[in-house]
């Protein structure tokens, strides 16, 4: 049972598709700069090109050559201090895992309010999509149904109506009298 418990609660949850229509109002609302990005890109790309086009490839293998000097002179200082006693190096380890899990968690409760914001965002986004059905529904209703009457005559009638079907409910049914038998007149 605890598991039919467990489903009942976890598909009444309406977060999940909360947190779906969320990310669907945010894709919307990012889909809406596309086209200024597209713009600027088509703005800025003569001249990021143009630029390229004037580099020198020698300067580029030049600063190519320069990185790749940094980096192995780096990666031998790192080696090179490596220190050789192993309980150092254990403490060191189990300091890292221990950072790690705090970093894990807090990435854990960074998402999970990162989901519930998302998720009140597509709350209000579906009352919002709700709420302009909900109005358009009532603008057709009124075009259809006219101008309203008065509404005067309405409660003189209302009290006569109540009391007719109380006073049907307190009569009784009339008793229907059993017709007497015939005797002997059909027998044959």
């Amino acid at each position: 049972m605890a598991i039919s418990d467990d489903l009942r609660k976890t598909l009444a949850d309406p977060t999940p598709l909360y947190f779906a229509a969320g990310t669907a109002d945010l894709a919307v609302e990012q889909a809406k700069k596309v086209p200024g990005l597209i713009e600027q890109l088509r703005t800025e790309a003569p001249a990021r090109i143009e630029a390229v086009r004037n580099t020198d490839p020698k300067v580029v293998q030049d600063k190519a050559r320069e990185a790749q000097a940094a980096v192995t002179a780096k990666v031998a200082e790192v080696v090179g201090s490596f220190d050789t006693d192993l309980k150092k190096l254990g403490e060191q380890a189990q300091d890292l895992a221990l950072r790690g899990v705090g970093y894990a968690a807090e990435y854990a409760v960074k998402a999970r309010e990162t989901y519930e914001k998302v998720a009140e965002r597509g709350e209000q986004a579906v009352k919002t999509w709700r709420g302009e059905v909900a109005d358009e529904i009532v603008e057709i209703a009124a075009d259809i149904e006219g101008p309203a009457e008065p509404a005067a005559e309405e409660p003189a009638d209302e009290p006569a109506a109540e009391a007719k079907p109380a006073r049907k409910a307190t009569r009784k049914p009339p008793v229907k009298k059993a017709a007497p038998a015939e005797t002997g007149a059909d027998e044959s």
